[in-house]
């Protein structure tokens, strides 16, 4: 039987279930802890994700809750791991992509890290070491207005090099496209100058395979989920992975749904007025209102309301309200409110019969699992790629849990989830 052999980090709750959605795609059970588990490792997975809220924490708690999160991997009998973080590498110059991965390297005793963010299938791209969303240089597309972590600089370099204390180097895509030794000669030489950060260009799957195949001895790779798509593929081929591996486990989940929003991405914002024009129930989160009169109105509407329609209760809003917003109560304090008034409302649909939570956002996805007092999840069918169905148990009832990042998904992304389900 196969012990665990990849154990992965990812900075935020979507993150985890983004890189645990693409390892199951492998059909090996993959199993998702939210925060560092608080008991020691028992029936572990091949592979392991620990989910933490740590993108925005301070640099010190992020490395603190890093490292446990490490320790418990290691104890879980992993070899490799990974670092994920956002695939639009969501991190101000004071950020904590660099110090926790110059964190995780002292504490693997490796001298050099990749950074490759790259994911073709959903418009991320790396080239000569600066970042695109689809055609855009990141900090032209509406990343730049991000309301926690606005990208200004879509150099890679440019933007890791305040965040860590040894040299940043680039291997392009010239390097790349030359396959698997081209790369190992790269790293290597980049190894010999001192340089312990390697940013590497991938436009491809293609390229995500050849950096796999590269790095996969490696102790340690960061970046976004998608080139840690290949790894299962080359672990069963290297032995590591055995053929008997666990396998993923399907559930049968009542129909009754809730659909909670709290990103404002571009893309989301689209997401919810293409499920509003569908003629769902749908209710509009105001923060200046919530600051006044609490939760009582939002709690009132949804105990209303026929869960097999899927209601939708969404924050989403433009970049001009979100600055209005945020004006009149404060970053930090709008985030929070509508975060725990999410929160409030996953508990009080999940106590009213939801089975199946649909949530959209980062910050929103940590508030909900942690009011759901959820503590694993095991890895389902994928709805888009990054964003798959979870299992887990909530108040004592079997729940699905589709926790989906601000960017990812089409524009009819809440059908395509309900429909997926459905379809298995």
């Amino acid at each position: 039987m196969t012990g665990t052999i990849l154990g992965c980090i990812a900075d935020d709750f979507t993150g985890a279930t983004d890189i645990a959605g693409l390892l199951a795609r492998s059909g090996v059970r993959v199993s998702l802890r939210i925060g560092v588990p608080d008991h020691p490792p028992t029936s572990t997975s091949p592979f392991e994700v620990i989910a933490l809220k740590s993108r925005t924490a301070p640099v010190a708690d992020a490395i603190a809750e890093t490292r446990e999160a490490l320790a418990w991997l290691k104890a879980a009998g992993a070899t490799r791991f990974f670092w994920k973080y956002c695939s639009t590498f969501d991190s101000t110059p004071e950020g904590n992509i660099g110090p926790v991965a110059e964190a995780l390297m002292r504490d693997l005793n490796t001298d050099q890290a990749i950074y490759c963010p790259a994911f073709p299938e959903n418009g991320r791209f790396v080239f000569m070491g600066n970042l695109f969303v689809g055609q855009q240089p990141l900090a032209e597309s509406p990343m730049k207005d991000h309301p926690l972590t606005p990208m200004r600089d879509s150099n890679l370099m440019r933007l890791l090099a305040p965040q860590v204390t040894k040299p940043v180097g680039l291997t392009d895509r010239l390097v790349v496209a030359q396959g698997v030794d081209a790369l190992r000669a790269s790293l290597a030489r980049h190894r010999s100058d001192g340089t312990a950060h390697v940013v590497v260009d991938a436009v491809a799957n293609a390229d995500l395979e050849v950096i796999a195949a590269a790095c996969r001895d490696i102790p340690l790779i960061t970046g976004g989920s998608a080139v840690a798509m290949p790894l299962p593929a080359l672990y069963l081929a290297d032995g590591l992975l055995a053929a008997d591996a666990p396998k993923q486990v399907a559930h049968v989940i009542d129909p009754a749904t809730i659909i909670l929003s709290g990103s404002c991405s571009s893309m989301t914002n689209a997401q919810v007025a293409a499920y509003t024009e569908t003629g769902a129930p749908s209710y509009q989160l105001d923060p200046l209102s919530l600051a006044q009169a609490g939760t009582p109105a939002v709690l009132e509407w949804l105990a209303k309301q026929d869960l097999t329609k899927a209601p939708l209760i969404s924050a989403t809003a433009d970049p001009a309200s979100v600055k209005a917003a945020q004006a009149e109560l404060g970053v930090i304090e709008v985030g929070a409110l509508i975060e725990r008034t999410l929160a409030a409302c996953a508990v009080a649909a999940r106590d009213a019969g939801a089975r199946r939570i649909i949530v959209a956002g980062g910050e929103t996805s940590g508030a909900v699992t942690k009011a759901l007092k959820v503590s694993q999840l095991d890895i389902a069918t994928e709805i888009a790629p990054g964003v798959p169905w979870t299992y887990c148990i909530s108040g004592g009832e079997q729940i699905a849990l589709a926790l989906k990042s601000g960017n990812f998904g089409s524009k009819t992304f809440f059908s395509e989830a309900q429909a997926k389900l459905d379809a298995k």
